[in-house]
């Protein structure tokens, strides 16, 4: 027959620190003010003892002092003899029961009494030695005696010459000191457990408000909870930048200093003066609201969005979408050549209609005169490209936008004055300024009377000067800064979603190079972009033409 299991033991349960932060700093706080109120306590009761021993031998000596300065306990010490009856007893008791002294003892320099509470104590000599006081000086002391313990006061008695011919001996009862500082000690337990009370009910407040603002975790779980975020903020692929209320950098993880070219130094700092003045700032100091915003730091595009936090701080997040809008521009001209090519697959289809035609009706020589007229406007426009732009790369991309703007119905013309050799030192960079700025002009100058564009660049040394005018409606005074600002556009949203940013990318560029982007309006009408890119070209090898 097997065995029953046995139910397992209770866990006993065991008594230690705390772990809620609650629990923890109620605790210490408790202790805190307990502790202050002992010491506190203390603290008093030691010089309040002290103070009350003073102010009974400072009584004592003070009926010492005034029944020593009445000239007939001197008169009666000179004249009688020490008995119980006797004048100096009777004067001494009076003011004993008058002061509530303890004693009042008149002794005559021997040393023997002439008064005291006990009769039978008259004409001995004193317990204490009475030099001091019979020598002129008075004394104060707490000593024991035939009564036993007392605060003592002693002045010598003199006559009217003068002359110490004794001395008075008073005594405070010290179980009345006692009894005094006693008394005062349930009062000040009160103050104290008042105190105490008051104190632990400020640390009970404070910590319920401690146990909400870290949600009655444990210490090991806010531990953990750092060690994690940490680890998770270092670890993601999106930039985070947390505000304080002053809008100071109180955190700022390793991709958004990657995003923000800034170091961990800028911790501490005002936002304003680690990023400086622009778009970049404002979004992130809450100065522009909207989701999504775009922005441009350095050569990157970046995605901002930004939420407040209950402190009056912020957390914004940043995303890399440099790869992304080149490829959605890149998209947009791809939608553009596509367009382009179905036109020209119907324009060379109606072309070899035309030819056909042509030859099935035996005009040869129209035939002729009809290929070549076709094939050298084609040729036409890629010499006179290439005539006055030298670099491959760039001159490629205006034979391409020739033939889209040709089928938008504008016409592409590049400047009479234009000559810019093969030197450029970033060409595909002056292919993206060259490519926006003529898709801008393009798009402003189609539809409108006598579309069209005219480009123009020059090397001046090593400066490169491009210049783009159209004939579209221009751009309002008041709008020729606001247009080269991230996310600022008149246009409807591409496939993509975004607009506004190649303008602010053109000038971005010009400044990274020490120049400048500039819009005004056209002598004709239109607007004229002008783009002056210092160092754009190398040095002109020798014999090579300038």
């Amino acid at each position: 027959m097997s065995a029953v299991p046995s139910p397992p033991a209770p866990r006993r349960r065991r008594f230690g620190w705390p772990q809620r932060v609650f629990s923890q700093v109620l605790l210490m706080q408790l202790a805190i003010a307990a502790g202050v109120a002992v010491v506190a306590t203390g603290l008093f009761l030691a010089p309040l003892s002290h103070q009350l021993d003073d102010q009974a031998m400072r009584r004592a000596l003070a009926i010492a002092q005034s029944t020593a300065a009445q000239p007939l306990i001197t008169a009666d010490l000179l004249a009688s003899r020490p008995s119980a009856d006797g004048p100096v007893q009777r004067e001494a008791e009076r003011v004993r029961r008058a002061t509530g002294a303890e004693y009042v003892v008149v002794m005559d320099r021997r040393g023997v009494r002439w008064s005291h509470p006990d009769v039978r104590q008259i004409g001995k000599v004193v317990s204490t030695d009475p030099s001091d006081a019979l020598a002129g000086r008075d004394v104060m002391e707490i000593d024991s005696g035939t009564l036993g313990r007392s605060a003592r006061g002693k002045v010598a008695l003199r006559d009217s010459g003068g002359a110490i011919v004794g001395a008075v001996s008073v005594g405070i009862e010290y179980d009345s000191v006692r009894a005094r500082l006693l008394a005062a000690i349930p009062g000040l337990l009160a103050y104290a457990g008042g105190a105490l009370a008051a104190g632990a009910l400020a640390a009970y407040l404070i910590s319920r408000r401690i146990q909400k603002q870290t949600r009655d975790l444990a210490f090991s779980d806010i531990s953990a909870l750092l060690a994690e975020r940490e680890a998770m903020l270092h670890s993601i692929r999106e930039g985070v930048v947390a505000l304080d209320r002053s809008g100071r950098i109180r955190l700022l993880n390793d991709e958004a200093q990657r995003l923000l070219g800034v170091g961990p130094e800028a911790r501490g700092r005002p936002l304003d003066e680690v990023l400086g003045a622009g778009r970049t700032t404002d979004v992130l100091a809450g100065r522009v609201w909207g989701t999504d915003l775009l922005t441009v730091r350095g050569h990157r595009v970046l995605v901002a969005n930004r939420m407040p936090t209950d402190d009056g701080g912020a957390v914004a997040t940043l995303r890399d979408r440099t790869e992304l809008e080149r490829l959605g521009r890149e998209l947009d001209s791809t939608h553009g050549l596509i367009d382009a090519l179905r036109a020209q697959d119907h324009e060379h289809a109606n072309r070899l209609h035309t030819l056909l035609g042509l030859l099935e009706l035996e005009m040869y020589d129209e035939a002729v005169e009809f290929v070549t007229e076709v094939v050298g406007v084609h040729r036409t426009t890629a010499e006179q490209v290439t005539e006055k732009v030298r670099d491959p790369l760039l001159a490629a991309m205006l034979v391409g936008k020739a033939t889209v703007a040709a089928e938008r119905a504008v016409a592409l013309r590049i400047s009479a004055d234009s000559l810019l050799p093969d030197r450029l030192v970033d060409p595909r960079g002056l292919v993206t300024v060259v490519g926006n700025l003529v898709d801008n002009a393009l798009d402003a100058a189609a539809g409108s009377p006598g579309a069209s564009v005219e480009v123009m660049l020059r090397a001046e040394g090593r400066t490169a000067v491009l210049r783009v005018r159209d004939s579209g409606p221009g751009v309002p005074a008041g709008q020729r800064e606001q247009i080269f600002t991230e996310g600022w556009s008149t246009k409807a949203l591409p496939a993509h979603g975004k607009r506004g940013l190649g303008l602010a990318l053109v000038r971005r560029f010009a400044e990274r190079q020490g120049g400048h982007a500039r819009v005004a309006a056209a002598a004709d009408g239109g607007a004229e972009f002008t783009v002056v890119l210092p160092e754009a070209l190398s040095e002109a090898l020798d014999g090579e033409a300038r």
